[in-house]
C-alpha cells in the first residue's frame, strides 16, 4: 500500500544524497568556445543536485557591473520577469511568467524536480502577463507602469511586426493589434498556430522573432525531456526551431535536435539567425556545454542521439547512427549547465565601442554541477558575424557568501537609448546596464 510519509522520506533521502555526488574535473572555462573541452560521460545513480537556493536581493544590495560600467535597477517588484522586449517607441515590455499548473510531474522523480524548481525560485503561480515600462526622458526611470497584456498562459517571446503584436504562450502562438503607444491592449488575442504543449510540456518556454522582413516569425520549442526518456513521439516539434507563416497560420519545422533553444536574434553583420542552447543533465558536471551557434534551414544539432557533433549519448535508445553523422558542431560553447538563455547583440552606441556587434548572453545559472556555473551575464565578442574571442563577464555577484542566490539573469535586450537590460526571476528586477561615467 502507497504511504505518503514513506515516500517523503525516501525522495527526501535521494534529494539529500543526490547533493553528496560528483565533482567537476575541468574548469568551466574549458567548455567555452569554439572547441570545447568534452571529457568522458560520468553517469552516476543520482544526478549531481547543487543548486543556489533563491534569496532575493536585501535593501541597497545589486550585482557586480564590469569595469567600465554601471548597473542599477530599471524596475522592481515584478513576478517572477523572464522576458524583455523593447519597443520601437522604447517601451519595455516585460513577460512575468513561470512554468504552466498542468506540467506533469509525478513519482519520486518527479517530486524531486518539483523541489528543485522551488528551491531554485521557479514553480511557483504565474503570473500570466506582460507589463508595459516607459521611460520617456530615457533617464533609467521608467515613469508609467501599465499592465499591458493579461490573462495568458506562461507567456516568453513577444514581436512586434507592423500592427500585429505576437505572444508566445506554452501552447500557442497568439496575434494582437497594437497601434503606437498604446499602454494596455484589451482586444482578444487571435491564435495564430498551436504550439507543442500537452500533460507533460518539459520545457515549456516559447521565444519568438520575425524575420527582417517580417513575412515569417521563428518560435523555439524545447524538448520534452532531458535526452528522450518519454520516447520520442512526445518529442514532434521539440527540441526545434519552427517556422511560422502567420498569414497562412501554418508551421513547419525549421531546425532541429537544439535540446532547449531559448534567446533568438539576427547576427548583425551576417545576417543569420542564432539561438542560445541548453543542452542535456546527468551525465557529469562537466558535460554538456551549452552553447550559441547560427540556425540553418534543415539543420541537425544532435539531441537526443549526440552533442557537439558527434559525441554519442549512449543512454538514447534506440540509436540514430545515420542522424549523428549529420549533427552540425554548433558555433560557440557557452559552459557546461550554465543555462544560458537569453542573447542579444549589441547596435547600440551608447555602450563603449569594444561591444559592437557582439553577444550577450543571460546565464540563469546551474543546478546539475559541481562547483556551480554561470548565474552572471557574459559577453562574445565577434567579427565578420562569428564570435572572435573570449567570453567575459559584464553582470556577475549573483550568488552570495552564503551560497544563495539573490538574484538569477535571463532575458537580454536593448534599450532605445543603448543600454542593455536584464531580466532577473529571483530578484523579480529588471537591471539596466550603462557606461560607468554617465
Amino acid at each position: 500500500m502507497h504511504n505518503p510519509r514513506i515516500t517523503l522520506l525516501i525522495a527526501t533521502g535521494l534529494l539529500a544524497l543526490a547533493g553528496c555526488s560528483e565533482m567537476a574535473k575541468v574548469p568551466v572555462e574549458s567548455g567555452y568556445g569554439p572547441n570545447p573541452t568534452l571529457p568522458e560521460p560520468n553517469k552516476t545513480l543520482l544526478p549531481t543536485v547543487n543548486i543556489a537556493p533563491a534569496k532575493g536581493w536585501p535593501d541597497g544590495v545589486k550585482p557586480q557591473a564590469a569595469a567600465g560600467l554601471r548597473v542599477d535597477a530599471f524596475a522592481g517588484d515584478l513576478k517572477h520577469p523572464r522576458w524583455v522586449y523593447v519597443l520601437p517607441n522604447g517601451d519595455v515590455l516585460v513577460a512575468e511568467s513561470d512554468a504552466p499548473p498542468k506540467e506533469n510531474r509525478q513519482g519520486i522523480r518527479g517530486w524531486i524536480m518539483k523541489k528543485l524548481m522551488a528551491r531554485a525560485g521557479s514553480g511557483g503561480p504565474s503570473a500570466n502577463r506582460i507589463t508595459l515600462l516607459r521611460d520617456a526622458d530615457g533617464d533609467g526611470t521608467p515613469e508609467q507602469r501599465t499592465t499591458f497584456l493579461e490573462n495568458l498562459d506562461s507567456p516568453f517571446g513577444m514581436a512586434l511586426v507592423g500592427n500585429d503584436f505576437y505572444v508566445a504562450n506554452t501552447d500557442a502562438l497568439l496575434r494582437f493589434p497594437y497601434e503606437q503607444g498604446m499602454t494596455r491592449i484589451d482586444a482578444e488575442g487571435e491564435k495564430v498556430v498551436d504550439l507543442p504543449a500537452g500533460p507533460i510540456n518539459h520545457h515549456w518556454t516559447k521565444n519568438v522573432i520575425a524575420s527582417p522582413d517580417g513575412r515569417y516569425l521563428y518560435v523555439t520549442s524545447g524538448s520534452n525531456s532531458n535526452v528522450a526518456e518519454n520516447g520520442m513521439e512526445a518529442e514532434q516539434n521539440r527540441a526545434a526551431i519552427l517556422e511560422v507563416d502567420p498569414q497562412a497560420k501554418t508551421l513547419r519545422l525549421f531546425a532541429s535536435g537544439l535540446r532547449n533553444p531559448n534567446g533568438l536574434a539576427w547576427q548583425p553583420d551576417s545576417g543569420a539567425l542564432w539561438t542560445a542552447v541548453n543542452e542535456r543533465d546527468e551525465i557529469g558536471s562537466d558535460l554538456v556545454p551549452d552553447y550559441m551557434t547560427s540556425v540553418r534551414d534543415g539543420g541537425f544539432y544532435g539531441w537526443p542521439y549526440s552533442y557537439f557533433g558527434q559525441h554519442v549519448d549512449v543512454r538514447v535508445e534506440p540509436q540514430r547512427p545515420d542522424l549523428v553523422e549529420r549533427a552540425i558542431v554548433p558555433d560557440y560553447a557557452l559552459g557546461a549547465h550554465t543555462s544560458s538563455l537569453g542573447l542579444a547583440f549589441y547596435e547600440g552606441s551608447l555602450l563603449p565601442q569594444r561591444y559592437a556587434k557582439g553577444a550577450f548572453v543571460g546565464q540563469h545559472g546551474s543546478w546539475n554541477r559541481k562547483p556551480r556555473s554561470g548565474y552572471k551575464v557574459v559577453f562574445i565578442p565577434f567579427r565578420d558575424g562569428m564570435p572572435a574571442g573570449e567570453p567575459e563577464a559584464v553582470l556577475s555577484g549573483f550568488v552570495n557568501d552564503k551560497d544563495e542566490a539573490m538574484g538569477r539573469p535571463v532575458g537580454v535586450a536593448v534599450d532605445a537609448t543603448g543600454a542593455l537590460l536584464v531580466a532577473d526571476d529571483v530578484g523579480n528586477v529588471i537591471w539596466r546596464i550603462t557606461p560607468s561615467g554617465r
